[in-house]
């Protein structure tokens, strides 16, 4: 869970050393990881077009990130089989949908911005941490700007496709999330 833009301007808590070493931790994911984010939400048509237009191209830029962002050791067909990567890639390159998958990017970057301080999120708010370091924020600096935590959990395994890596675990925190908020 990288949690953006926490408030830090006036008035907000010095950094702490967990959140210092956060902070330092993104800045260096940043600097080998952040491309696909330039890329995409600078010129996502141009790369869009490239990859619908070339499957190995698509596989490429997808596989890539799901070994190096899922929690497999760098051995992809430790988290997925043959099938299940190419019944991914399938999905984009049959249906074209590449190009709409990078709007996010753009958007964001064009449309999104915001001052943290306006924006402290107050409702009952559950956060799941899988073992993908750079998303693993100190819950200090997540209450930066969700003000009402109410579950956090450290899963023992999964990366950033949690659903896809770990499907059972995390229906299993949304649920006990739910019970003790709702009920």
């Amino acid at each position: 869970m990288a949690v953006g833009n926490p408030y830090l301007g006036p008035g907000g808590a010095p950094l702490t050393p967990a959140e210092q070493a956060y902070v330092t931790k993104v800045e260096r994911w940043e600097q080998e990881e952040r491309a696909y984010d330039h890329q995409q939400s600078t010129r996502p048509q141009t790369l869009a077009y490239g990859l619908n237009d070339s499957p190995v191209g698509l596989a490429g830029w997808i596989i890539e990130k799901m070994r190096e962002w899922s929690d497999c050791s760098g051995n992809i067909e430790r988290r997925f089989s043959k099938d299940e990567l190419l019944n991914n890639l399938m999905i984009y390159w049959g249906t074209e949908t590449i190009n709409s998958s990078m709007r996010l990017y753009y958007d964001h970057k064009h449309f999104g911005k915001h001052d943290p301080a306006d924006h402290l999120i107050e409702v009952p708010t559950g956060v799941t941490l899988t073992v993908e370091p750079v998303n693993k924020a100190p819950r200090e600096w997540a209450e930066r700007t969700y003000t009402n935590i109410q579950r956090w959990t450290e899963l023992p395994q999964g990366g950033h496709f949690a659903a896809f890596e770990e499907p059972e675990l995390l229906a299993e925190e949304i649920r006990a999330f739910f019970r003790r908020t709702v009920l």
